[in-house]
């Protein structure tokens, strides 16, 4: 058996942004990849991102988000940035094979009422998805 691929993904505190990956990905190709998420520092997964998670039936967990420096040790073979802060931050990993910049809305800067906050999630949860499906069909070419 092949060693999953290692993939970590990145964004500021707060937005979950890396946590929604993490669990797209583990969704999308089961035990062909290791996925893992981080936050610049760690931070509190927001109802709202389980919630629109859970909506397509993926949990995300209530646990934190490690710190990006949480992961100094270990090796990936990819670290994808979702924001401008994330895409700085990471610069530290340039030891790795493949460092991406990916652009993902931050749902946490819509204002409005919970449904319009929602949609805001499901936004960036969508963008995320298509993001990862598109990904996944380069590397397994």
């Amino acid at each position: 058996m092949n060693n999953p691929v290692r993939v970590l993904f990145v964004c500021d505190g707060g937005s979950a942004r890396s946590r929604m990956a993490e669990g797209l990905l583990r969704a999308a190709a089961g035990d062909e990849f290791e996925s893992c998420s981080a936050g610049i520092e760690a931070e509190a997964v927001p109802s709202e991102a389980g919630e629109v998670m859970n909506e397509i039936g993926i949990d995300i967990g209530t646990e934190p988000t490690p710190a990006l420096n949480d992961f100094e040790e270990k090796q990936f073979d990819y670290v994808i940035a979702l924001c401008d802060e994330a895409n700085t931050a990471c610069l530290s990993f340039s030891r790795d094979a493949h460092n991406l910049h990916w652009t993902c809305p931050d749902p946490t800067l819509r204002q409005g009422d919970r449904e319009q906050q929602l949609a805001a999630w499901r936004v960036a949860r969508d963008e995320l998805k298509r993001q990862i499906d598109n990904w996944l069909t380069e590397v397994r070419q």
